[in-house]
């Protein structure tokens, strides 16, 4: 049987991109590289950060969060993310909640992306049993994407605030080949280096995680599977959902 390469994310196709996750350092395990592709391309990116990380070192949590967010600005500037917006949700007991959605959907009606970045809402994955925070995030976004587009959902921030409604054209999450990923982008070279340097710079955070592995070791051994699926040396992964595309439906299951 012949596996047929997974196709390039059509790049071509979008012009912002705003990446919607939990805590500082969720973007830089691999997705970060695809970033520093789509700047380097002109493409603008942002982050939405919905805690501040508080919870994930045993200093103290205001001590901490001033530590992560100061580490993540170092970590989008090494991929050429200008636009980094912080949350102030409580980090490691996140919840899905309509003031979860408005504050998503108001920056989604804010930055006008093409492409939303997510994460997934599975409980069990891959890599282990997902974090909670990370599911209410992933959850809490995708539903955020039909807020943003419908002026009765959050309409004070269309009659307050002037954010008018939003029609986001692609959804993406993170993925791995024979899980589900549908496209990748192709981070060879350059945009794998800044990767791992946009990991580095959690420098701190990491030297608070017993063994944890050095970035340059491991991310170029994941991003080199996930390659191989596309037919390239480095490669990020996605499941990739174009929202505005006709729905397609199954003819064996719509017979009499």
């Amino acid at each position: 049987m012949v596996v047929m390469p997974l196709s390039a994310l059509p790049e071509e196709s979008f012009q912002r991109v705003l990446c919607v996750v939990a805590h500082p350092d969720d973007m830089e395990y691999g997705t970060s590289a695809a970033v520093a592709r789509w700047t380097a391309r002109g493409i603008r990116v942002g982050y939405l950060l919905l805690t501040r990380g508080e919870a994930g070192m045993p200093n103290p949590p205001e001590e901490t969060a001033r530590l992560r967010v100061a580490e993540q600005r170092a970590a989008c500037a090494a991929v050429g993310v200008e636009d980094l917006t912080v949350l102030e949700h409580p980090d490691g007991v996140l919840v899905y909640s309509l003031d979860l959605r408005r504050d998503i959907c108001r920056e989604i009606r804010r930055f006008k992306p093409d492409v939303v970045l997510g994460g997934g809402t599975d409980i069990d994955t891959p890599h282990g049993f997902e974090q909670a925070d990370h599911r209410a995030a992933g959850l809490a976004t995708l539903d955020a994407l039909r807020d943003a587009d419908n002026r009765w959902v959050f309409p004070e921030q269309v009659d307050d605030e002037g954010l008018e409604p939003h029609s986001v054209r692609w959804f993406l999450v993170p993925g791995l080949a024979g899980s589900g990923a549908t496209h990748g982008v192709d981070v060879t070279g350059e945009p794998l280096r800044r990767g791992v340097a946009s990991l580095e710079a959690h420098a701190a955070y990491l030297a608070a995680l017993p063994e944890h592995p050095a970035p340059a070791d491991f991310i170029p051994m994941f991003t080199a599977m996930s390659g191989k699926a596309m037919g390239v040396e480095h490669a990020v992964l996605f499941r990739a959902r174009d929202l505005q595309a006709p729905p397609e439906f199954n003819s064996e299951t719509t017979q009499d």
